[in-house]
């Protein structure tokens, strides 16, 4: 995998867009829901990456107990380095792990950002993601 087909991925969900808060150098995928009348709610991170191929890395949120069986398997999958690591991993894209795996893995933790949105902006990106358990919303 290369940085062009990371963003692509990333980009390739409803509501997202690449900001660049850190500098050039790092990009980061967020999701926002819009509602009526324009109003815009605020973005959730669910990616952030070095673009940077000779340091090429991703952190994506993972339900925890996923997140140590991963870091058990793959050495490429670590704790995010600066993020609250029971809930994010850092994969280092160094071509170790399967590019399906990895869109796997993007999917995922956009999956869980969306969600924590309430009903009505899942509803908006048409979310129909990870199972629903109850009325939470």
């Amino acid at each position: 995998m290369d940085p062009s087909a990371l963003r692509e991925i990333c980009l390739s969900f409803p509501g997202t867009y690449e900001d660049f808060p850190f500098g050039p150098e790092t990009s980061v995928f967020k999701v926002r829901a819009h509602i009526a009348g324009g109003t815009r709610h605020e973005a959730k991170l669910f990616a952030l990456s070095s673009m940077d191929q000779a340091d090429f890395y991703v952190n994506l949120k993972c339900e925890p107990a996923l997140a140590v069986q991963l870091r058990a398997v793959h050495p490429a999958i670590t704790g995010a380095w600066h993020m609250n690591k029971t809930h994010w991993n850092g994969i280092r894209l160094d071509g170790s792990l399967p590019d399906g795996m990895v869109r796997d893995m993007v999917e995922d933790s956009y999956d869980l950002v969306v969600a924590g949105l309430s009903r009505k902006q899942q509803e908006q990106l048409g979310w129909a993601g990870l199972e629903r358990t109850g009325g939470n919303d």
